[in-house]
């Protein structure tokens, strides 16, 4: 009789996002007037259309599959194909990050390899992520048996904690611009990590998901502007934000040529070598036509169009930004970030923050409890929406916090 991982049994029965949409199914159900009234601004994707260049790339990936001369069938190596990996590397070079075409492996989104990038570790490491986090992160770990620890976020560490010392790790999940939070990391804060790592010989693996949304100097795009990050650190990055490919999947892993660990038997092993076996054996690559539209994405027209839409979510930010300073809440993000953090008003829960705004402002967000226990009381909104349906949300919440 077969067995099953029983670390599966360890993990809320359902994804965040699942309970989410159940709760508004049931008050849809009981209130089908207000079906086409409520405004959701709790799941993280985008909305504008993909940027016309890329649509463009895309299409004439397509039409080069429908010739014998052109087509192509599985790519030798599954790391992506050298025209897209030059690319992502040239656009690290352009804020300061040196980093080689073939230290990049080109995957399906930032999500699959948060996940995926543990299957070449032993399970008995110590994993250190910060709390609140994606779920991503914890549910991968526990679903082989490893044992997390987190470092606690708060409102006086304004999101961004300090490594301790008394603590030991052997990976570590960081994540700037963060989601779910939206704080990010100045260079020194992340610096501090690095030489965490470096001192317990540990490796970061680190989401840099929403770099393109940085506006602020001292915020590094890339861990690997930091001096050490090449020998402790591993990045992650995806373009489904960046540039809209939520429904497209593409993004990249940075592993540095130095990045390496000893093996029991006292073998030197390279991190890039055994992540690219891993790859190899589960992982067939990324559609030829996507990679083609990913790399319009880092042309200088393709960063034209892209930051347009980038601008757009910036500025639906800003007006809930400034709704909240209005109504005098706490918050971190929407500088940095697409994602906005706030304290619950009135010292409600995050779940009873979310029903009430439901049932009484048909607004949707998503409660801070889904992303670990430091993240009770708190509660995210995200900028993704439209801009009138989010001037609209931000008048909703106003009338109704200011009773």
């Amino acid at each position: 009789m077969p067995k099953i991982n029983e670390n599966f049994l360890k993990l809320e029965k359902n994804y965040l996002f699942i309970n989410i949409a159940k709760k508004i199914n049931a008050y849809i159900a009981e209130n089908p007037d207000k079906k086409d009234n409520i405004i959701r601004m709790g799941i993280g994707d985008v909305t504008l259309p993909i940027a016309p260049c890329v649509v463009e790339a895309v299409k004439k990936g397509a039409e080069e599959m429908g010739v014998k001369e052109t087509f192509k069938g599985y790519e030798d190596s599954g790391a992506g194909y050298d025209f897209l990996k030059e690319a992502v590397a040239g656009y690290y070079k352009s804020f300061g990050a040196d980093v080689k075409p073939s230290e990049i492996r080109i995957s399906d989104g930032a999500k699959s390899d948060c996940g995926n990038i543990v299957d070449i570790f032993s399970d008995d490491n110590v994993v250190l992520i910060t709390d609140p986090a994606y779920p991503v992160y914890v549910d991968s770990n526990l679903m082989n048996g490893r044992k997390v620890i987190y470092a606690d976020c708060s409102a006086e560490n304004g999101f961004c904690p300090e490594p301790d010392y008394s603590v030991d790790a052997d990976l570590i999940y960081l994540c700037s611009p963060n989601n779910p939070t939206g704080a990010a990391f100045n260079k020194e804060q992340l610096k501090t990590w690095i030489d965490y790592a470096i001192a317990k010989k540990a490796i970061i693996i680190y989401d840099a998901a929403y770099e393109a949304f940085i506006t602020e100097d001292n915020i590094p795009r890339s861990i690997f502007e930091i001096d050490g990050a090449r020998n402790c650190a591993i990045e992650i990055c995806s373009l489904s934000k960046t540039a809209g490919f939520t429904g497209m999947r593409c993004g990249y892993t940075v592993i540095p040529d130095e990045l390496e660990v000893v093996a029991s038997d006292g073998t030197v092993v390279n991190i890039s070598q055994i992540w690219g076996r891993r790859q190899g054996s589960k992982f067939n690559g990324v559609s030829y036509p996507v990679q083609c539209g990913a790399a319009a994405v880092f042309t200088e027209e393709g960063q034209k169009q892209i930051k347009e839409n980038i601008k757009y979510y910036q500025e639906n930010a800003r007006i809930i930004g400034e709704t909240l300073d209005k109504l005098g809440i706490w918050y971190t993000g929407g500088v940095n970030s697409p994602y906005i953090w706030l304290k619950c008003p009135d010292g409600m829960g995050s779940w009873e923050f979310f029903d009430y705004l439901l049932k009484e402002a048909n607004v949707v967000g998503t409660p801070g409890e889904g992303f670990g226990k430091n993240g009770a009381g708190f509660f995210r909104l995200t900028s993704f929406g439209d801009r009138e349906k989010t001037k609209i949300a931000m008048q909703r919440i106003e009338k109704l916090l200011s009773k």
